[in-house]
C-alpha cells in the first residue's frame, strides 16, 4: 500500500509540474501575442490611431528603427506589464459596448484617452520612452540648441518626456489646451 501511495504521489507531482509548465508557456505565449501590432490594430477603433501613427517619426525615420504599439504602451518588466494588461481590460469592455466605434466617437473621446496615457507616462517618468531615449545616452552636441538645453534641464525641473512631447506619435486632440 505504501509503495502504491508513493507511486501515486510521484505521479501527481510530475503531472502537476507538467501542467504548470504548459500553463506557464501558454500564458507567456498569450502575453506575447497580445503585444503584437497586428493584435493591437485588430479592433476597428485602434486602426484610427494606427493610421495617424504611420505618419510619425516613430513609424518611419532615417534610421529605420520602428516602434510598435506595445513599445510605448506596455512596460517590459513583468509586474508593471501585468498592471498594464489588467488596466487594458477596460479597453476590451469599451470595444464591446462601442464607446469609440466610429471616427466621430473616437475624436470626441480622444482627449480623455490622451490624458489617461499622459498621466500614466508622467507617473512612470516616461518609462517606456526611456527604453530608447535615455537622457544619459543623449549627445547634446548633436541636438539643436533648444532641445539640448531643455533635455539637460529636464531632470533638474522634475520633468519627463511627455511634458514636452505630447502628440509625438498620435495627433493632439482638437480640444487640447497646452496650458492645462
Amino acid at each position: 500500500m505504501r509503495k502504491l501511495l508513493k507511486g501515486i504521489s510521484l505521479s501527481v507531482i510530475i503531472g502537476t509540474l507538467i501542467v504548470g509548465a504548459l500553463l506557464a508557456v501558454g500564458f507567456h505565449g498569450a502575453l506575447n501575442a497580445t503585444n503584437t501590432e497586428s493584435f493591437c490594430i485588430s479592433c476597428h477603433e485602434m486602426s484610427i490611431a494606427y493610421e495617424e501613427y504611420k505618419d510619425t517619426v516613430h513609424y518611419r525615420n532615417r534610421t529605420g528603427v520602428r516602434t510598435t504599439c506595445s513599445d510605448c504602451h506596455v512596460p517590459r518588466d513583468f509586474g508593471p506589464k501585468m498592471v498594464a494588461k489588467i488596466r487594458a481590460a477596460k479597453d476590451v469592455w469599451h470595444h464591446l459596448i462601442g464607446t469609440i466605434d466610429s471616427k466621430e466617437k473616437y475624436e470626441s473621446y480622444r482627449l480623455t484617452m490622451a490624458k489617461t496615457v499622459w498621466q500614466n507616462m508622467k507617473e512612470t517618468d516616461s518609462r517606456e520612452c526611456r527604453v530608447c531615449h535615455a537622457v544619459a545616452s543623449m549627445d547634446f552636441e548633436e541636438q539643436q540648441g533648444r532641445a539640448a538645453r531643455k533635455h539637460k534641464k529636464m531632470a533638474e525641473k522634475g520633468q519627463t518626456c511627455i511634458d514636452c512631447h505630447k502628440g509625438v506619435a498620435h495627433e493632439l486632440p482638437e480640444d487640447f489646451d497646452e496650458d492645462e
